[in-house]
Order: structure tokens, then C-alpha cells, then sequence
């Protein structure tokens, strides 16, 4: 996290109105802006009002669709059909069908 572009070490650092905090959350980077100073934890919607959302927009993605993923025929689990044509095989009996 960094407070005025400043690397801020511990959490306990005292924030003001005008300052730019820059988060990041997983695979992103939030900027906000503090607009206020609450003087009591509130709703949501009161919290919103204390700060601005200045996080660029995402770049442009290109959408290719993926290849839907195929199996090559006999390849993974067997099928029911298949093990009782493997159990034959193993007894020495003849084709089950």
C-alpha cells in the first residue's frame, strides 16, 4: 500500500483529506483519493462518500474464445461398457455382448 506514492510500513499510518492511496488488490491497482474524515464507522453508502475511485480504467482485453476442450477418443475413464469388456477379458470369458 502506498500513501502519496509513498511505500507506508505499517497500517497505523495517519491519513488526511487530499491524500492518494494506492492499493493493490490481487491481479489490479485501486487508487483512491480521500475525500473526508469519518467520525464514526457508517453503511456503505455513507462510506462512499468519503473517498474517490481515481482507478484507470482496465486495458482492453482481446476476447478470443478458447477452443472448447476435447479428449481424444480412449483417452481418460473408462466407460461402463468398457470396464465390463476389460472384467471379460481379465476372466477369460467371451465378449458380454
Amino acid at each position: 500500500m502506498r500513501v502519496n506514492r509513498e511505500k507506508i510500513g505499517s497500517a497505523s499510518k495517519a491519513i488526511r483529506t487530499g491524500d492518494v492511496l494506492t492499493i493493490t488488490l490481487e491481479r489490479r491497482v485501486v487508487v483512491l483519493e480521500v475525500a473526508g474524515l469519518g467520525t464514526r464507522r457508517g453503511p456503505a453508502p455513507e462510506a462512499q462518500l468519503l473517498y474517490k475511485d481515481l482507478t484507470p480504467p482496465p486495458a482492453p482485453r482481446a476476447d478470443v474464445p478458447s477452443a472448447p476442450a476435447q479428449r481424444d477418443p480412449g483417452s481418460g475413464r473408462p466407460t461402463k461398457r468398457d470396464r465390463r469388456r476389460m472384467d471379460a477379458f481379465h476372466s477369460g470369458l467371451d465378449d458380454p455382448e
